[in-house]
């Protein structure tokens, strides 16, 4: 019986029996494979998550519960339940439904989601505004181990014990990083702590001991103590409980039974903070995955029956794997070097670093604020920290790069891969607002290769550059053109003139400048010749050249995968207006004012307008108002 196929709605899914359910998780499972091996996404957490998944829902009522997952890789089994199994084959496509929960989505994703650690301060809010509503539904939060190395969600740890108000956190430990589970016995506990009437009779009792004249309080806190001690000598919480959550676990996460009458205790017994700790295994199901959890974590589409990547490899490297290479080559010569990431060594091209400089390399865990106030210690005592984080993630740290690395123009270097548009994994993914919070920064240098060769010649500049300085390059395949060897470093803020033409000219940045060329090659076939500028600095721009140029021009656009408020072409029409250049026409291609969706990023590029046909077009306006 194909159970999946009847669950349209949340109501669906309580006609399910427990007896069904291990059945249901089974089709599940296959159904997640199926779609990822085609679509590609994050397959060993959702994978993992399934029967936690599966008792989440069966004891509590969603959406007047609110459910929220953190980041959203472990969402998967909930969009299949929550009437998106239709859809499940849009996963991540182009206008399909997203990889992560999303709001606007269905009503049952609580908090729309994509960057990490954000579950516990984000379900506060939702609880604290369902008690002054004066709505009793619950607020369950599922966060992942690696989503707690983040100083966020102790923040919201700390006040929600403070606060104590009824909300439920579920820590999904899928890798023992915070605790090895203790067996039976932490299981045993856990649930007869957690039953209703032994919570009642605790929270009785102790009620009684504190109304003892003089010395309640005092025997009440000795009580209190003896039995926190005994627990934390079987169960790894005596940090929650030092923010006053009730604390039940570890437990197995993948025992439906257990989980369904553990749920249903905590459901029916707290009136204060609960963390309730499970253990699961990533990729539970797949032996691939289970095998390589890291691999399957955000993973392309694959053959189901060996787990191996469809199609092969390009002979062009993608800009991350050339950056890795350039950072172990000047490694090499530079002792002074090092690199810091953020719980991304593999995404972000370092893990041969990190093999052949260990003691060069830290991975400081999702804490983007600490990775960048690590590294200005590090550069204040010599040191040069290389900080390769990805653009929408470095967003988070803006406070620390402004005030602990610019003040002191301490020589940090920010390598921010994933530039401009991503692709599937769409708006909290997209980087789109590096150019506009960095190039205000003073002592700051900003720059964005056009090829992979440029992106070499800049890391070798970044490295020798006394002060803050950040590359930005994009997501993907280079251009294809050679590394030269030796690599030389750029003059800072010097552009390069691409092509002469007598019609228009065209400033671009970063990808742009392919764009930019693609688009001359267009126009030229129609009698319209166009000068092509390869900016490669945002900041300093080549004043000389620039105004030079647009001494020659009346029509100018400026091309940048970037949004236009205060980006590139922003920071070139200020260089006009302040040395007096009026009467100029320009016409910026960028992204206008809103979010990018997900999908392939030829299709994106296209849809927002900044792709060769749209510079182009702008082109063939301007000249035929000339």
């Amino acid at each position: 019986m194909n159970l999946l196929e009847k669950i349209n709605t949340p109501e669906d899914f309580k006609h399910v029996s427990r007896t069904q359910l291990p059945d249901l998780a089974q089709q599940i499972r296959e159904r997640i494979i199926q779609v990822v091996s085609k679509n590609g996404g994050h397959l060993a957490s959702s994978l993992g998550a399934v029967e936690l998944t599966l008792a989440i829902h069966y004891v509590f009522d969603l959406p007047t519960d609110t459910l929220i997952w953190d980041v959203g890789h472990q969402s998967y089994a909930h969009k299949l339940i929550t009437g998106r199994n239709r859809q499940f084959d849009t996963l991540r496509q182009y206008k399909g439904i997203s990889g992560f929960s999303k709001i606007k989505e269905s009503p049952c994703d609580g908090f729309t989601v994509g960057h990490s650690s954000t579950s516990i301060s984000a379900g506060l809010g939702i609880c604290c505004a369902k008690y002054l509503a004066r709505d009793d539904s619950h607020v369950i939060a599922v966060i992942g181990d690696g989503s707690m190395t983040a100083g966020l969600a102790y923040e919201g740890l700390n006040q929600a014990g403070d606060l104590k108000r009824k909300l439920i956190v579920i820590l999904n430990d899928n890798d023992m990083s915070i605790s090895r589970n203790v067996g039976a016995l932490s299981s045993y506990l856990s649930r007869t702590f957690s039953a209703k009437y032994l919570q009642t009779m605790r929270n009785q009792f102790g009620a009684f001991l504190k109304s003892l004249p003089r010395i309640g309080e005092d025997i009440y806190q000795i009580a209190k103590r003896s039995e926190e001690s005994f627990k934390t000598f079987v169960t790894p919480g005596m940090l929650f409980e030092a923010f006053n959550f009730d604390y039940f676990g570890p437990i197995n996460g993948h025992k439906l039974d257990h989980l369904i009458d553990i749920l249903d205790n905590i459901k029916n017994a707290a009136d204060s903070p609960v963390l309730l700790h499970v253990t699961t295994i990533k990729g539970k199901g797949y032996a691939p995955a289970e095998k390589n959890p890291v691999y399957f974590h955000g993973v392309g589409s694959f053959a189901v029956d060996t787990g191996k990547a469809n199609g092969k490899a390009g002979r062009v490297p993608t800009y991350t794997q050339v950056f890795g290479e350039q950072m172990v080559k000047l490694g090499k010569t530079h002792p002074e070097l090092v690199a810091v990431t953020a719980a991304m060594p593999e995404g972000t091209g370092l893990m041969a670093f990190s093999a052949q400089f260990p003691d060069r390399f830290f991975d400081v865990g999702i804490a983007e604020q600490h990775a960048v106030t690590f590294s200005a210690g590090l550069a204040a005592k010599g040191i040069r920290p290389v900080v390769t984080i990805y653009s929408t993630f470095l967003q988070r740290a803006y406070d620390q790069i402004l005030h602990d690395v610019c003040i002191d123009s301490h020589p940090v270097v920010f390598a921010l891969d994933r530039g401009g548009i991503v692709g599937e994994d769409g708006p909290t993914h997209h980087g789109l607002f590096d150019f506009a919070y960095l190039r205000t920064m003073p002592n700051m240098t900003v720059m964005a290769p056009g090829d992979e060769n440029e992106l070499a010649r800049m890391l070798a500049t970044a490295v020798q550059h006394d002060g803050p300085i950040a590359l930005r390059y994009p997501r993907g395949r280079a251009v294809g053109v050679p590394v030269a060897d030796p690599v030389t470093p750029l003059k800072i803020g010097k552009a390069k003139v691409m092509c002469d033409g007598g019609d228009l000219l065209i400033i671009a940045i970063g990808t742009g400048v392919a764009v930019a060329m693609k688009a001359r090659d267009m126009l030229a076939s129609e009698g319209i010749f166009a000068s092509v500028i390869n900016a490669r600095f945002v900041k300093p721009l080549d004043k000389e050249l620039l105004l030079t140029k647009a001494g020659e021009f009346n029509h100018i656009i400026t091309v940048e995968e970037h949004v236009l408020a205060g980006g590139f072409g922003s920071a070139v029409l200020e260089l006009f207006m302040d040395h007096g250049l009026t009467g100029l026409q320009v016409k910026r291609v960028g992204i206008d004012d809103r979010f990018v969706e997900h999908g392939p990023q030829t299709d994106l590029r296209k849809d927002y307008h900044i792709d060769a046909d749209a510079v182009s077009a702008a082109a063939r306006n301007l000249h035929a108002s000339r």
